[in-house]
């Protein structure tokens, strides 16, 4: 299925099915995706394959292909270069650079850098014709895990319980929907090697941007990457200038939010996937996450605090 489904994208892009010396180099590292380098006349590219059921789990290629494009115009993302349609493939320029470890990226200036690309997108990005808003999420996933017979654990009740607490106090102060990207994990970081230069951040794979809260982007990278409580701090005053309780607050809730939702992920992926991956084992290791932080002493006092 990959190389024919690789053959027939290949054959839509004009510029690549005119080559004459073509070579396709699957790349490692997608869960839902198949991505692919090509090679073709000294210029390399990369072309990914939508995953069968992604439109399930609420992705939506003509949106990710939206969010991508200006992240590429606004220097955050590799640009795009060519989008397959019907199908919803994208096809950006290949970035020659290395992945930025997750014990590096928390470093005061990477963080910093981070921040910046956020807060770009964040300021510039299109109003994206898709909405991200993690409490309609995770009913979603839930929705569909239900139907489909997924497991679910044993305190469900107290799970939902909790997030109902985290809409209710946020919503005291509601979020103005902005563009995000909504899923911040180390694996979509890239640093580009630029010649003669520091190398510049990249970021990768569009495909859950939406309208959405600031706060999950900066509580889903901050969840991803297990800020301690110095390293929240550089981040949050790299991103607004100064870190006051109400930010700390809200980045602490959705972090929480962040985890629930990767549990739901995975608990969606266990009824949906194809893939020889352990999503049970994933799932229960996010809901671990998420309990840890809901009963966490200064819940309360973060409820109160994002009023």
């Amino acid at each position: 299925m990959n190389t024919l489904a690789i053959d027939k994208a290949i054959a839509k892009v004009p510029f690549l099915a005119e080559s004459k010396n073509l070579k396709k180099i699957p790349l490692s590292g997608g869960i839902t995706n198949l991505n692919f380098k090509i090679e073709a006349d000294g210029r390399s590219y990369v072309i990914r394959l939508a995953g069968d059921g992604t439109d399930l789990l609420g992705i939506k290629r003509d949106v990710e292909h939206m969010a991508n494009k200006a992240a590429g115009e606004l220097g955050i993302a590799p640009e795009i270069m060519y989008f397959i349609e019907p199908e919803g493939y994208i096809v950006t320029r290949f970035v020659n650079g290395k992945r930025i470890m997750p014990e590096e990226i928390v470093k005061p200036d990477y963080l910093a850098r981070v921040a910046q690309k956020l807060r770009l997108f964040h300021r510039n990005g299109p109003k994206l014709k898709g909405e991200f808003n993690v409490f309609r999420r995770v009913e979603m996933l839930t929705k569909l895990s239900k139907k489909r017979g997924a497991s679910f654990p044993y305190d469900w009740d107290f799970i939902q319980k909790k997030m109902r607490e985290a809409e209710k106090a946020l919503s005291k102060d509601p979020y103005k929907p902005t563009p995000c990207h909504n899923d911040l994990l180390n694996l979509n970081w890239l640093e580009e090697d630029v010649a003669g230069d520091i190398g510049e951040i990249r970021l990768l794979d569009w495909e859950y941007a939406g309208m959405g809260d600031i706060f999950f982007d900066l509580g889903n990278f901050a969840h991803h990457h297990r800020l301690n409580e110095e390293q929240i701090a550089v981040f949050l005053t790299a991103y607004f200038g100064k870190m006051t309780p109400k930010r700390y607050a809200r980045l602490r809730i959705m972090w929480a939010m962040s985890e629930l939702h990767e549990a739901m992920w995975g608990t969606t992926q266990t009824v949906l996937s194809k893939l020889e991956e352990d999503f049970q084992g994933y799932a229960n290791l996010w809901f671990g996450r998420y309990r840890m932080h809901v009963t966490d002493y200064r819940w309360e006092k973060w409820l109160r605090d994002v009023k």
